[in-house]
């Protein structure tokens, strides 16, 4: 029982190492052997579960077995869904194992790019809208909206999408919603004492609670 307790705070120990350098919101798993003992959902979840084997040809049986740092797209052939993994050899308690970051399969072209437009669709018609015009994003109804002014567009991607590819400016406050920082006016405290951002505009967004802290930190209070 000891053994499992030291071995789980070693694991939180290296995923909190992590958060500094890694990209927001990647999945972490941690191999040993020929099972994964640790793995944390993020923004592209290959549904891995700890107690998994470790599969021949996965990034993590090429870092335990030639203990290298091994960087590529992987196919939908192992876990049923594409994704891009960097894998890191590390030893745990004496045992080779791998530290693999696993991100959406396009993240290693488009991480140096992001946006300076995105083309909204109203009814038939698309416009390219310059990205520091964008006041927030919004989830709704499966589909994504952002607002301009008072101009509502819809655009194709998901706010998973674009949380890879927008500027340092936004920041995501919600399941629901992306904000452009400068949009906003005041923070304040609803009823319940939960964080609410008030933009220029008027418009009032709910911050969740598993974003409060990320929201507290990129904001400065």
């Amino acid at each position: 029982m000891v053994n499992m307790e030291m071995e789980r705070e070693l694991l939180q120990q290296y995923a909190s190492i992590l958060e500094d350098w890694v990209p927001k919101d990647a999945a972490i798993a941690i191999a040993v052997g020929d099972s994964y003992i640790y793995y944390v959902e993020g923004i592209h979840d290959i549904r891995l579960r700890e107690g998994q084997q470790v599969m021949p040809g996965s990034i993590a049986d090429k870092v335990i077995n030639d203990r290298l740092k091994v960087d590529k797209i992987m196919d939908n052939s192992l876990f049923g869904i594409p994704y891009y993994g960097i894998g890191y050899p590390i030893d745990l308690q004496g045992e080779p194992g791998a530290l693999i970051v696993i991100l959406p399969p396009y993240y290693h072209v488009l991480r140096h790019e992001p946006f300076r437009f995105l083309t909204g669709k109203q009814e038939d018609e698309w416009s390219p809208v310059a990205i520091e015009e964008i006041a927030y994003i919004e989830s709704l109804q499966k589909k994504t909206w952002f607002y301009v002014a008072s101009e509502q567009f819809c655009t194709s991607y998901t706010l998973k999408d674009l949380q890879l590819r927008l500027p340092k400016t936004f920041l995501r406050i919600h399941r629901s919603y992306i904000v452009n920082i400068p949009a906003i006016q005041r923070i304040s405290r609803d009823i319940t004492s939960n964080l609410v951002l008030t933009l220029r505009d008027g418009t009032e967004l709910p911050v969740g609670q598993t974003y409060t802290a990320d929201v507290r930190k990129a904001l400065g209070f």
